[in-house]
């Protein structure tokens, strides 16, 4: 193991959030990092478990999984960095996550939740030590190209670059197929690139991750509607093209407010609102100024997100870099008890109310925590020219239906209330995939709207056609996209070769 006694000896110590009324001002990263010798003496607190909670990746009870969903081997790499084997510790890391620049940055670190030292203190601090070593592996060459020695003559095209897709290529790739990536939109990355907030994670980041894939040989193709209207591609003729294809088109039915009003102008969906932000800074340099122009824009506005997940949280933070007059977070469900309830225990995901970033800049900024619990939208209100003025909310309560036993939420009569808005962002979560893409390739949905598939396996209803990620699971995390892109990779392989030598902890 690490230190002996080393976690109780030595109190867990993170990356710093830079100071709110600094950082809340631009785009640039959330975090001051740790030097080396924080970072090798938070590793030492590792007590490498003889039963490793933290790389299991499985579900306890009824909240989400904890544990990596990859396997990563965290006890060995933790003691690596505590050694300060670095070398070794990039190549175990390399053996079962092939993006951890991503996971380390945006993923809710489902391994501490399960770390046994969370138990009865503070758990390992391991996704900050999975960043030191992947940001070692880039700057001592470790992270260079490696591209494949053999080349299988095999041809497979991806649909959509987001984590799934990139996963899936990467791993193909590796193989020694040839692959091609399709994205939709003119930079690829799909939600790494325009669904988070540059403050979370970096474009040059992903930029970096993109090119040393397209030196390994993979191809990207941006701008490239598959199933549209472009005959180039059409669904049919990349299924000529390929031996196989992979849909990794995400989950990117978005779940709608229908109240009256809804067509008033001033009402967006957050995944839009983000991407027009971040696409913005990347046009314009990351110069705010110049960006300001052509996005989105909060900017002296009363601005209300509906949905109180991570991605409300991104478009609280975004708001108040745009300089948003005030911002409201609704949330339909009750507020998170601050500590587990015995019906939530270790080493279950924590079901606790968190301040993420943008609920503590908003604090800041306006002298209140921005989230309004148990409420929905009765009706958007507009002005004679159609544009959003306020909107009306009414209180909910939770009652327990007789006949399914499942809680639900009902309107309570008279709490209704109007707040000022000139901007509506929507993130209410998603239905699943477009059903555009899965028509053009005919391939069958579930009662979810996700891309049907037998239970663990990625192959679709149509010969030689795969799926991966949220538009195979519905939405979830970036960890378990690249989860479900190396094994649908792995299952993809064997169809091609007969067998598959790529290996999946």
């Amino acid at each position: 193991m690490g230190k002996p006694g080393a976690f109780l000896d030595i109190d867990r110590v993170t990356h710093e959030l830079r100071p709110v009324e600094e950082r809340s001002r631009d785009f640039d990263p959330l975090y001051v990092e740790l030097d080396d010798d924080a970072r090798r003496a938070q590793a030492s607190r590792c007590m490498m478990c003889g039963v490793a909670f933290c790389q299991m990746g499985a579900s306890f009870g009824k909240a989400r999984p904890s544990g990596c969903p990859l396997h990563n081997l965290i006890p060995e790499w933790n003691e690596l960095v505590y050694r300060g084997r670095w070398d070794e510790a990039a190549e175990r890391l390399s053996l079962t996550s092939p993006m951890p620049e991503f996971t380390s940055r945006v993923c809710p670190a489902l391994c501490e939740a399960a770390c046994t030292c969370g138990l009865h203190g503070d758990p390992v601090c391991t996704r900050e030590n999975e960043l030191s070593i992947i940001e070692y592996a880039y700057q001592n060459g470790y992270a260079d190209p490696k591209p494949p020695r053999t080349r299988t003559g095999k041809k497979v095209a991806v649909i959509g670059s987001g984590p799934s897709g990139l996963a899936t290529a990467d791993q193909l790739n590796k193989r020694g197929h040839s692959v091609t990536v399709f994205e939709r939109s003119d930079r690829p990355g799909g939600l790494l690139m325009y669904g988070i907030p540059n403050m979370k994670l970096e474009k040059r980041f992903v930029e970096r991750k993109i090119d040393v894939m397209k030196q390994e040989g993979i191809t990207f193709v941006t701008n490239a509607e598959v199933g549209g209207e472009n005959p180039e591609y059409a669904a049919s003729r990349i299924m000529e093209k390929f031996d196989r294809v992979v849909l990794a088109c995400g989950s990117a039915n978005a779940r709608n407010i229908d109240v009256p009003g809804r067509d008033a102008s001033g009402i967006y969906f957050a995944v839009d609102y983000l991407k027009s932000a971040t696409k913005s800074l990347l046009d314009a340099n990351m110069e705010i100024r110049k960006a300001a122009k052509n996005w989105i824009s909060a900017r002296d506005k009363n601005v209300v997100i509906i949905g109180g997940g991570d991605t409300g949280n991104d478009c609280v933070g975004t708001a108040i870099r745009q300089g948003a007059k005030n911002v409201i977070q609704i949330e339909m469900m009750p507020k998170a008890p601050d500590k587990r309830t015995e019906s939530n225990p270790w080493p279950e995901w924590p079901r606790v109310c968190k301040v993420d970033y943008g609920q503590e800049e908003a604090i800041d900024q306006f002298g209140k925590d921005p989230r309004i619990y148990e409420t929905t939208v009765k009706e958007f209100i507009r002005n004679e020219k159609g544009e959003l003025t306020a909107v009306k909310t009414i209180k909910l309560h939770g009652e327990v239906d007789k006949k399914t036993g499942r809680r639900v939420m009902k309107e309570i009569e008279g709490t209704e209330q109007i707040l000022p808005a000139e901007l509506v962002l929507i993130a209410a979560g998603f239905l699943g995939c477009e059903k555009r893409i899965a028509d053009a390739f005919g391939v069958e949905l579930n009662a979810r709207t996700n891309v049907n598939t037998e239970a663990g396996k990625y192959q679709t209803n149509v010969p030689h056609v795969f799926t991966a990620g949220d538009m195979h699971r519905g939405q979830s995390l970036v960890v378990w996209a690249i989860r479900e892109g190396r094994e649908a990779a792995r299952e993809v392989d064997e169809s091609l070769m007969g067998y598959s030598n790529l290996g999946i902890q």
